[in-house]
């Protein structure tokens, strides 16, 4: 027979309705611990710190298995340790989808990260700056990157926010330490904020990539710990565990089959249905084709010695995030069974707390109280260290461009000074990091997990036309990377605002606004949620008409970037 648990536990009555508790110090404790650790690494790399090279590219003296690591680092985001599970928890298989996507995109990154490696030295711009060495390309690049790593940072500060607020119970009401929950969400999203800045300032790219090391090592042992205690308990019988979680659902065989969520049919509405199909697209479309042009995966490339070294540590991040994913399966349906639905959105609506409740859950069943508290703990300090390590990779991104691309070769010509340089990306992370606060303060009580999304499909749009068409096509000039960034991106954030995610989605029942803006705002006009399926083609077609409509061409830098990306011959002579 299954342990399940009719009722909550005392110990996680304590964490979710503001006492202070054992989980509360173990988990205050870990995360302290995870932070003095990291703080005395970045210390310790800042002496080791000396040029751009090191700042901006860890020295390129990383390993492909360090690099591996710090690949899923920074990908596995909060979103997925925690917003994936708890959608697999609530969704059943509809949930999994999104790890199928997420994972499928390593596909398209393997061939790219060599010639990546190859061709660029610090940025994104890098690569087509190298054949058209126009201020122009570097400024447009800029302005794409910045904008990506904003949204990106604000949605995980504000995500940081109210984990925070949710694991110390305040999400209902309350207080803790005399704290209400808009104090809590603020006092974390400045927390993490003045972190990452200390991260980024100290350590540049060593500190960031030592950072995502531990933080990877942490999150694979914890999930993987987690695993086997949820399968344990079904006597390692995959087939007991759907069945139960199904059973559990209230959705019956339904919950492990398509269509729960996503792609939903509208009986009597063909063309809702068909939308709905289409939406289905555009979300997998901006996950596999955004994650190649993410800023700070991209980045991730300069840190190892070569092409070979590049795509060798691929080749590790795809079996660590293909074993993560899998085990996201175990949590998401261990949580459908053995917490229960009701349970998951009475704690939070998005099912953001299913991994941190099961975790509970498994440890009480496992070791008593005590272990449910320290399981508790656990999985709470990791999430959180999740969360910074990313936003410091997303700060270091963006400062990275603004002194190499703008202030490097743009206001200084080219010719700044390494130390001008250096110098310029810390001032950069504090600026970044500054108005990433504020922003995240301003939006803490509105829901802005679509910002990631909405990452994915400009780095889709805006950014991997230009990677490609650089890459691959000898016509491709500066007015092509002019017209396909900024196509790309402005096609992206116009269906972003005219789409349902911002406005005109209604309860069919409560009347209340579903989307950002409130209900008697509705200026929908586009029918999806997700732009990619439409301003991916869009971004395409600008940078190759741009590109037709220029006179510009240079075969023989073409040539010259071909050889190199090929052979690595000269890749680190800038």
């Amino acid at each position: 027979m299954i342990p399940t648990a009719p009722s909550t536990p005392k110990s996680l009555v304590s964490a979710l309705e503001g006492q202070f508790g054992p989980a509360h110090a173990w988990t205050l404790a870990l995360f302290a611990l995870f932070v003095l650790v990291t703080l005395v690494i970045s210390i310790r790399m800042r002496r080791t710190t000396r040029g751009a090279v090191d700042y901006f590219a860890g020295g390129r003296g990383f390993s492909s298995t360090q690099n591996g690591l710090a690949l899923t680092g920074d990908y596995l985001s909060a979103a997925s340790f925690l917003g994936i599970a708890g959608m697999i928890a609530l969704q059943g298989y509809d949930g999994f989808l999104y790890s199928i996507g997420f994972l499928v995109a390593w596909l398209l990154v393997l061939p790219m990260a060599q010639l990546m490696r190859n061709t660029g030295r610090f940025t994104m711009a890098d690569l087509p700056a190298f054949r058209m060495r126009r201020m122009r390309v570097r400024l447009a690049c800029s302005v794409s990157t910045v904008t990506v790593c904003v949204f990106y940072l604000v949605a995980q500060m504000v995500g940081a926010g109210a984990l925070v607020a949710v694991l110390l119970g305040l999400h209902d009401g309350g207080s803790f330490l005399g704290l209400g929950a808009d104090q809590a969400r603020t006092g974390a999203i400045i927390l993490v904020g003045v972190l990452m800045i200390v991260y980024v300032m100290y350590g540049g790219m060593k500190a960031a990539t030592w950072l995502q090391i531990i933080k990877a090592i942490l999150l694979l042992t914890v999930t993987g710990l987690l695993t086997a205690l949820v399968l344990s308990l079904f006597s390692f019988d995959p087939r007991a565990l759907l069945g139960a979680a199904a059973d559990a659902s209230g959705h019956g065989p339904a919950f492990l089959e398509p269509g729960l969520r996503l792609g939903v049919e509208v009986p009597g509405d063909p063309v809702q249905t068909a939308f709905n199909k289409l939406d289905l697209i555009s979300l997998g479309l901006a996950l596999v084709l955004g994650t190649v042009a993410l800023p700070h995966i991209l980045i991730r490339f300069y840190t190892v010695p070569d092409g070979r070294a590049a795509r060798t540590s691929v080749n590790r991040t795809i079996v660590m995030i293909g074993a993560f994913y899998l085990m996201t399966l175990a949590l998401g349906f261990g949580a459908a069974a053995l917490v229960g639905s009701e349970r998951i959105l009475a704690a939070d609506a998005s099912g953001n707390t299913a991994v941190p409740l099961l975790a509970e859950q498994v440890g009480r069943l496992a070791a008593g109280p005590v272990g449910g508290a320290v399981m508790l703990a656990l999985v709470s300090a990791v999430a959180l260290a999740t969360i910074l390590a990313v936003i410091a990779s997303l700060t270091l991104a963006s400062s990275s461009s603004i002194a190499h691309d703008v202030f490097g070769h743009i206001l200084m010509w080219g010719r700044p000074r390494e130390s001008q340089e250096v110098g310029v990306a810390r001032f950069s992370a504090c600026l970044v990091g500054a108005v990433a606060i504020v922003l995240a303060v301003q939006a803490q009580n509105q829901n802005v997990a679509f910002l990631v999304g909405l990452a994915f499909a400009i780095a889709a749009a805006a950014n991997l036309p230009v990677i490609v068409l650089t890459m691959f096509w000898r016509r491709f000039n500066t007015r092509g990377v002019e017209w396909g960034v900024y196509g790309g991106l402005s096609a992206t954030l116009v269906l972003m605002l005219f789409s349902p995610v911002v406005s005109g989605r209604i309860h069919p029942v409560t009347g209340e606004s579903m989307s950002v803006l409130p209900a008697w705002i509705d200026i929908q006009l586009f029918p999806m949620e997700n732009p990619a399926l439409v301003a991916v083609p869009i971004g395409f077609v600008c940078a190759i008409v741009g590109s037709l409509l220029s006179p510009e061409r240079d075969s023989a830098r073409f040539t010259e970037l071909r050889v190199r990306s090929l052979t690595g011959w000269g890749a680190d002579q800038g």
